[in-house]
């Protein structure tokens, strides 16, 4: 296996810990999804097994203000949709840089988690 494949493999065990553990608060998650090119964040209701909101930054800024743009823009699509209470899910990333910018702006933005 070289070490991408292993890392990736670490990633996948660290992001199924923290499903299990957001499933399980009873709050809608909302997820982070991190490429080389942009980041992603969505809002997912796990009882209605719906997707209430997302958005990304392929069209905006990259890298830690487009990261901070994405969590302004979460917040206030999840306002719309009358969520105020989340759980964070980091979907197995370390909470540094673009990750961490995104959750700092969400909170400014309202959402509480």
């Amino acid at each position: 296996m070289s070490t991408i494949d292993i890392k990736r493999h670490q990633r996948l065990a660290r992001a199924r810990r923290t499903h299990a553990k957001a499933r399980n608060s009873g709050r809608v998650r909302l997820v982070i999804y991190r490429s080389l090119k942009a980041i992603y964040a969505q809002i997912v209701d796990d009882t209605a097994g719906k997707v209430l909101c997302g958005t990304s930054n392929l069209k905006g800024k990259p890298g830690i203000t487009g990261a901070r743009e994405v969590g302004k823009t979460i917040a206030e699509m999840a306002q719309k949709a009358k969520v105020t209470e989340v759980t964070f899910d980091r979907n197995g990333y370390l909470y540094h840089g673009q990750v961490k910018a995104l959750a700092e702006a969400a909170r400014e933005g309202g959402l509480k988690f």
